[in-house]
């Protein structure tokens, strides 16, 4: 029987983070393709240090030509991102920063093997496992450890960009550990939060009396108790940040953008991915289905897991377990899901509509417990699907 009382701990990123400035870079090389040619074919990778971001991988479109001119207005991206961010630092800046591209045409091996033909259906652009997760402790149905981390970023960056808090930095990190009690989340053991400041003379008190309030206001009533532990940039000083105080790449902070490790993850980072590649689609999917047989009442707790081959456009497996949480035994939960959605890649694809440029805001604060959009932004999130699961039940 799963524990009932313990405590887990979960961190998030901020978008300042170096890793989540290069997730953003590549995700934004991916919209601007994506928004060219609902096809485009992008594996983007970015690394960024003092003064300098590198960006290489495989890209590509139908017409050469136009690939070509894409590939000449890859810096205004990259700095447009910088600048977004907020990077105006004397050895990190949007404006003086050098960039090289090294991205080139994509493999024509990988190409035959995802391309449909007249012989084969559209395959998946790698083998891979891919896991999705949903509980019913929070109204996203989320882990609570993480979506709480990743809500007091989204606050803080919100006003650091709005000038209620200039002297926030865009580089920052969050860590919640949870208290549960009977399966539930019921308060804050801890927080550990630490952010950039741009004055070096504000201390580490001058910096809890500026996020604490913002902390308070987005955590359940009564998480927060004179137990609580704070740990408000316990190093002291946090001035030099982002790449330059840290290198920073793509696809290094998988836990971060999944479930806090409250559940598995595959093996494949998602940014600078498109959706042709199953690391990513195929992740969203899992999630969705995850989402939906929760939302159906099925189970209070649910992790899906999918797998593929390089070149196969079906699933070689479809795994579901619900954690002792459900009336409803696994083994249908897996006939219903397969019953209810095509997923194949191109399946997936076109179920979710995930051919458009909808990737660069899932760069930083989660890719999941978001709300859906009106353009298709996060339609993985929907509970579209459980009238569907619920007959094929």
């Amino acid at each position: 029987m799963a524990r009932q009382n313990y405590t887990f701990t979960s961190e998030s990123v901020s978008e300042g983070h170096p890793d989540k400035v290069c997730d953003r870079i590549s995700d934004a090389v991916l919209d601007a393709l994506l928004t060219e040619e609902p096809e485009a074919r992008v594996a983007a990778e970015t690394f960024a240090t003092t003064n300098r971001v590198v960006i290489g991988g495989e890209v590509g479109l139908s017409d050469q030509e136009k690939l070509r001119d894409y590939m000449a207005g890859m810096e205004d991206i990259i700095r447009a991102c910088i600048r977004d961010i907020g990077y105006e630092q004397e050895k990190f800046h949007w404006k003086t920063c050098e960039i090289t591209n090294l991205l080139h045409e994509q493999s024509a091996h990988i190409a035959q093997g995802v391309d449909a033909a007249a012989d084969k259906e559209e395959g998946a652009g790698d083998q891979g496992i891919m896991f999705g997760f949903a509980t019913d402790e929070t109204e996203a149905l989320m882990p609570a450890p993480i979506q709480y981390s990743h809500a007091i970023l989204r606050r803080l960056a919100e006003v650091r960009k709005n000038g209620t808090e200039p002297a926030l930095g865009p580089d920052a990190k969050s860590q919640l550990s949870v208290s549960y009690r009977n399966g539930k989340p019921v308060g804050i053991s801890s927080v550990v939060l630490s952010t950039q400041h741009l004055d070096e003379a504000l201390t580490s008190a001058d910096i809890y009396d500026i996020v604490s309030p913002y902390i308070h206001e987005v955590l359940p009533e009564g998480w927060l108790t004179d137990a609580t532990e704070w740990h408000v940039n316990p190093t002291g000083k946090f001035v030099i940040g982002g790449p330059d105080g840290d290198a920073g790449l793509t696809g290094r902070k998988i836990i971060v953008d999944t479930y806090g490790g409250s559940a598995p993850h595959g093996g494949g980072a998602f940014s600078g991915k498109d959706p042709t590649k199953v690391d990513r689609s195929a992740a969203y999917a899992a999630r969705y289905l995850a989402k939906n047989v929760v939302a159906a009442g099925m189970a209070q707790k649910c992790t899906i897991q999918l797998s593929y081959a390089i070149g196969v456009s079906k699933p070689l497996s479809v795994y579901a377990d619900t954690h002792g949480t459900g009336d409803i035994a696994p083994a249908q939960i897996e006939k219903a899901i397969s019953k209810c959605m095509d997923l194949s890649p191109r399946g997936i694809r076109e179920h979710l509509q995930l051919n458009k440029p909808i990737y660069q805001r899932t760069a930083a604060y989660g890719h999941f417990g978001r709300a859906p959009e009106a353009d298709g932004g996060f339609s993985w999130e929907q509970t579209d699907l459980v009238d569907a699961l619920n007959k094929a039940i």
